[in-house]
């Protein structure tokens, strides 16, 4: 299996950076080799060609086609994190949604 490349976003890249954490930390558990970055949602344009998808903070959720429209050209599904997942931090469940989404967008 081939490293697939996750961008989590939020407003500064503060909260997604100990989601990211957990989630690297769930992934080297299992053996799954995936590059987990996280960023601020200002940096998600040099990015975007570089990656396989793009999980956005749920309190972006309301600008979700937004980011759709920046996604399309590269062929990079977006996700909305789900509240649960980001508020306690459950990389175990961000790394199965990440990885169901990209097999399913291919």
């Amino acid at each position: 299996m081939e490293m697939k490349k996750i961008l989590l976003c939020c407003g500064a890249g503060m909260s997604s950076g100990f989601l990211a954490q957990r989630t690297r930390q769930a992934a080297k558990k299992e053996g799954i080799a995936v590059s987990i970055e996280a960023r601020s949602i200002a940096d998600i344009a040099s990015y975007m060609s570089s990656i396989d998808i793009l999980m956005i903070g749920p309190h972006y959720g309301n600008e979700l086609g937004k980011f759709e429209d920046m996604a399309s050209p590269y062929n990079v599904p977006v996700v909305v994190i789900p509240q649960i997942v980001y508020s306690q931090l459950k990389g175990d469940e961000l790394l199965k949604l990440a990885l169901e989404t990209i097999d399913e967008s291919k």
